[in-house]
């Protein structure tokens, strides 16, 4: 049995019973198997006698007492207990010998190959058996602009997304959807023809100096009439290509993209340039778009709901208020749009089946989706629209995700109601839109600087090593004096007798993760604030103390070495066997690894993941408090608890590095 599919084997047998039940076939069953809520009541619980005695005309309790006596016989050799509670729960306790099969069964790591790439050790976790092309949009950072707080979120949600699809088995396209054209490049070109463009060979950031540059550029643009026609002209012949425009707009683009991937490679995030496709590349299929859009969305007459003639922008009473806030309209709403001039733009308009629109500005009337300005302009609007439509018609994607903060909802509720309304979708594409938000400062508004600038993620990082090290520091001083008080000689996890390089590198690590697992700990639709104190502790649900824990699950196999030399805990020999609550809850928290990933890769929930990993070391703390595993009282116990340390220690080193973190050896 593959170590995923706990859930899933108690999920057939119960769905074969239930389709014995009511006479049925158990692909038409969900039978509802879920961890219990509490370990009192058992380990899992089937609540599908709820739900189905309604269909089939019987007592909930009295239907989930017939389920129990069909699945019985088959999870014999699984289950120590399957019992009826309450309205007509079914609460299942696995036997300790099936969990301690279970985890015998996982096989070791892979063995590193010389001169090749590390494996990802899976932990027995299989792929996906249904792989999806799936086109994840996340970090957008601007072109001639530093990377800030507000990039962070996106940047490492999405990492994580990235990573657990992938992981999963399914084909993983990542796009960067920079910001790199527009009339802001033409104010910088023109800006530039009159003095050198920073480089570093003249400036230590020279990315740096291009931004403030723009701002004074900017103020040109604003009081200078004469620079801003010379600037919009610019943005013409950059877009005709133009060599000198061209050269000087590659360049910048070329000094952001070294800085976009500096802050990608101290983040631990995969992004790649080549992921990069900015708003430039759909510049010339814009004009495509419009027209696409303007042969199937008409405007004409229709009828709806027993109304004839065009849906009107007043629809009554009955019309939905200011900016559409509800669900995410899907074509099952019978959604219908329109492209119609107005007031010289090309404008969508979104329609209900009652012919209402779905959409409406603060004054109650319709909001349409601008697609192209009077003066022949397109918008950000037109530009993902053409980036929908390149990433279902070219990369053939199944499944795409955008990585925004909430807000963007209403562009995005737009955005895809137009593209169903196109026909670009059917029932084999699924977009969504993952929203996040805010990260706040200790004032519970967005984080600034003192001066109300948005804070610079470089350095943010900066300062984030900078006290991760000064921990540490802290942390060798008080180890190396209590050892000295108790004349400890045995080696600890701390960082008392590491070189100076290495304490620098650990410090590095350590500040990056707790900046980003501060992030991802939380649900990501909520706002939090950022606590250097707290994301930093070595208690609690932080970085450190999970990279703390795996370093010291480490530290006992050294410990053994040196005792008993290299212990093989993965021979044939050796059986993980339970005789402790504390193992037997450390062994079914690690067979859930499985269910945790294909529920963070459904329901896109980093924090999932999280909760997960600190429950695990919560749950190992416990064990080996409880459990001697070096002193274990006979050689068959300390090898079967030496093996829940390794994979103990495998599995957070996988779901950190699902989290986008490097677990440390040392600490």
């Amino acid at each position: 049995m593959t170590r995923d599919s706990l859930r899933g084997v108690l999920s057939g047998h119960f769905a074969a019973a239930i389709a014995q039940v009511a006479g049925t076939t158990p692909e038409q069953i969900d039978p509802v198997v879920r961890p219990a809520g509490d370990p009192k009541f058992g380990d899992y619980q089937c609540n599908a006698a709820l739900g189905l005695s309604k269909l089939l005309r019987t007592r909930p309790r009295e239907l989930a007492e017939r389920i129990r006596q069909a699945v019985e016989p088959q999870l014999s050799g699984v289950a120590e207990s399957v019992e009826v509670a309450g309205a007509g729960f079914i609460n299942i306790r696995l036997k300790d010998e099936f969990l301690g099969r279970c985890l015998t069964e996982i096989p070791p790591p892979p063995t590193p190959r010389p001169g090749a790439r590390p494996d990802i050790d899976r932990v027995g976790l299989e792929p996906s058996g249904d792989p999806l092309r799936v086109v994840i949009d996340y970090s957008q950072p601007n072109i001639a602009k530093q990377m800030h707080v507000g990039h962070l979120r996106s940047t490492i949600i999405g990492d994580v997304l990235a990573r657990v699809l992938a992981f999963q088995g399914h084909e993983v396209i990542r796009q960067n959807h920079i910001g790199d054209w527009g009339t802001q490049f033409g104010i910088l070109i023109r800006y530039y023809q009159d003095r050198p463009l920073p480089t570093r060979q003249t400036h230590s950031d020279p990315l740096q100096a291009i931004e403030d540059d723009y701002r004074s550029a900017q103020e040109r643009f604003d009081r200078d009439q004469q620079f801003a026609a010379e600037a919009r002209q610019a943005v013409r012949r950059l877009q005709s290509g133009d060599p000198e425009a061209r050269g000087i707009w590659e360049q910048i683009c070329a000094l952001s993209h070294e800085a976009f991937t500096e802050i990608y490679r101290r983040l631990g995030v995969l992004l790649e340039p080549a992921d990069v496709r900015g708003e430039s590349f759909y510049n010339d299929r814009l004009p495509a778009v419009v027209a696409e859009l303007r042969a199937k969305l008409p405007a004409r007459e229709w009828k709806a709901a027993g109304q004839s003639g065009l849906p009107l922008p007043d629809a009554g009473p009955e019309a939905p208020g200011p900016a559409f806030d509800g669900p995410e309209p899907t074509a099952s709403a019978q959604a219908r749009a329109e492209v119609r001039d107005d007031q010289g733009a090309v404008c969508v308009f979104i329609y209900d089946s009652q012919g209402r629109p779905l959409f409406r500005n603060p004054q109650g009337q319709a909001l349409p989706m601008i697609i192209q300005k009077s003066d022949g302009a397109y918008l950000y609007a037109t530009t993902d629209l053409a980036a929908i439509r390149f990433r279902i018609r070219e990369l053939r994607a199944q499944r795409i995700i955008y990585v925004t903060d909430a807000r963007q909802k209403l562009h995005f509720q737009m955005l895809f109601a137009t593209a169903r309304a196109a026909g670009w979708l059917d029932d084999r594409v699924k977009l969504e839109h993952i929203t996040f938000g805010a990260v706040l400062g200790p004032d519970r508004r967005p984080l600034k600087t003192r001066e109300g600038r948005n804070i610079r993620l470089r350095d943010l990082l900066d300062e984030a090593e900078r006290r991760a090290y000064r921990l540490l520091e802290e942390r060798d001083r008080l180890a190396g004096q209590a050892a000295a008080e108790a004349g400890d000689e045995v080696e600890t996890t701390g960082p008392t007798r590491l070189a100076e390089p290495e304490k620098l590198h650990i410090a590095r690590r350590v500040g990056i993760a707790a900046i980003k697992y501060a992030d991802l700990r939380n649900d990501r639709n909520a706002d939090y604030v950022f606590d250097w104190d707290k994301m930093l502790a070595l208690q609690g649900n932080t970085a450190p103390y999970l990279m703390y824990a795996y370093a010291r699950i480490r530290s006992i196999y050294r410990k053994a070495a040196l005792r008993f030399g290299s212990p093989e805990v993965y021979g044939p020999q050796v059986q993980v066997l339970i005789s402790h609550p504390t193992e037997r809850a450390l062994a079914l928290r690690l067979l859930r690894l499985g269910e945790v990933v294909s529920e963070v890769g459904q329901e896109l929930t980093p924090h999932t993941l999280c909760t997960y990993l600190y429950d695990l070391a919560a749950d190992f703390m416990r064990f080996y408090e409880s459990c001697p595993v070096l002193a274990a009282p006979d050689h068959g116990a300390q090898l079967s608890r030496m093996r829940l340390c390794d994979l103990t220690a495998r599995t957070l080193k996988l779901g950190l590095w699902l989290l986008g973190i490097e677990a440390i050896e040392r600490m």
